[in-house]
């Protein structure tokens, strides 16, 4: 028992001592820093004791430092990063109006050169703001109308060539029949002068993309690259329209007749503006006269009362 109290007492003392010492401790090196306390012993002894908590207060401060200044280097380059990714952004919607202005100058410039051009023609520029596509028709919507000037069996063009002919007019809007529609029909000849061909050019089912023209002759003038323009026959289409060029040729069902399929003048996959002949100051063709007959084989009965009257001379 005498030796458990003896061991107690002996573990006291050191807790005590050690508190003193860890106190001493602290007071010399708080008022050492400050130069408050002169110590017994020599600067060097000073010196050499506190330099190894200096060392340690130096790595802790330039640690907290480079984690600090680590911190904010990374939270700036955050912040220049996303501006910079909002200017990208910018210049990039900038970069595309651009392009975007660019390309409809060039289409303006086209479609106001191509009126300058052909003075035979009162036009109307429209914009296609929509599209109907199926099995039977072909067809476009255009942002002009009745309010225009626009009516039905007008026309449609571009400087490229020929486009079709509204079909319905409202408004503020028409719609287009192009000459891909199965149902179109535009009289046309073939612009070769050796050649003046004429037939019928309207779209194909079985090839959307490609008109054909029909009613050729079998032993026609006509070979692929020929240049096929509206004949003006019909009272719609003004003579001398563009159509296309001859892609190839092949023979008709009955044999009798050649069709020539066509690579149509106008890219319908691009096209944006157009322009509406609304007035046409071109005289129409001359009627096709029928051949002489030769008397008493007249079956025109104004022929054979000409011929009557020819002969009571």
């Amino acid at each position: 028992m005498s030796n458990r109290v003896r061991r107690d007492k002996e573990d006291g003392r050191k807790g005590w001592a050690m508190v003193f010492v860890t106190i001493s401790l602290f007071c010399i090196i708080f008022f050492a820093a400050r130069g408050r306390f002169q110590a017994p012993v020599s600067s060097q002894a000073v010196s050499l004791a506190l330099s190894p908590f200096q060392q340690a207060v130096s790595w802790v401060a330039n640690e907290i430092h480079y984690v600090t200044s680590a911190v904010w280097e990374i939270s700036t380059l955050y912040e220049q990063n996303k501006m910079l990714r909002n200017e990208v952004e910018q210049l990039r919607g900038i970069n595309l109006q651009a392009n975007e202005a660019l390309a409809e100058n060039e289409r303006l410039r086209a479609i106001v050169g191509y009126q300058q051009t052909a003075r035979q023609f009162d036009m109307v520029a429209a914009r296609v703001i929509g599209r109907e596509s199926d099995t039977w028709s072909r067809m476009i919507v255009i942002d002009r109308g009745t309010a225009s000037g626009v009516k039905e069996d007008m026309p449609v063009v571009t400087p490229q060539g020929l486009v079709g002919r509204v079909v319905e007019a409202g408004p503020n809007s028409s719609k287009v029949q192009l000459i891909l529609d199965p149902r179109s029909s535009v009289g046309t000849i073939v612009q070769r002068a050796e050649s003046r061909v004429t037939g019928i050019v309207q779209g194909d089912m079985d090839n959307p993309t490609m008109p054909q023209m029909v009613n050729i002759p079998k032993n026609a003038d006509v070979v692929e690259g020929d240049v096929i323009v509206t004949s003006g026959f019909g009272g719609i289409f003004p003579k001398g329209i563009i159509v296309g060029l001859v892609s190839s040729l092949k023979n008709d069902d009955g044999g009798l007749l050649k069709i020539g399929v066509l690579e149509s003048a106008v890219d319908f996959q691009k096209l944006e503006d157009v322009l509406v002949i609304t007035a046409s100051r071109e005289a129409p063709p001359e009627p096709i006269k029928p051949p002489p007959q030769t008397p008493g084989t007249e079956t025109d009965p104004q022929a054979q009362a000409a011929a009557k009257v020819e002969a009571s001379k």
